[in-house]
């Protein structure tokens, strides 16, 4: 980010690679949209993201979301 950029209140979107209590920005930015919510989540407080996935998430019921979404298959009437 530039003085340009601050002045103006101006951000970024970061591209950050997920690691197990970890990550890594790829690029610069300020911020990175959860996967779920679509808000922006400023790097200083982003808390939850999966590895697996590689997504972020702005909130701990935004991760669970997502935890459904993906590890629980809807039961087939019929079957």
């Amino acid at each position: 980010m530039n003085r340009i950029d601050r002045f103006f209140g101006l951000t970024t979107e970061a591209k950050v690679r997920y690691f197990g209590g970890e990550f890594q920005v790829i690029s610069p930015g300020d911020y990175v949209l959860c996967a779920v919510t679509g808000e922006q989540i400023m790097l200083p407080d982003l808390r939850y993201w999966s590895v697996e996935l590689q997504e972020a998430y702005s909130s701990p019921d935004a991760s669970m979301k997502r935890y459904l979404e993906t590890r629980v298959k809807p039961e087939i009437d019929g079957l």
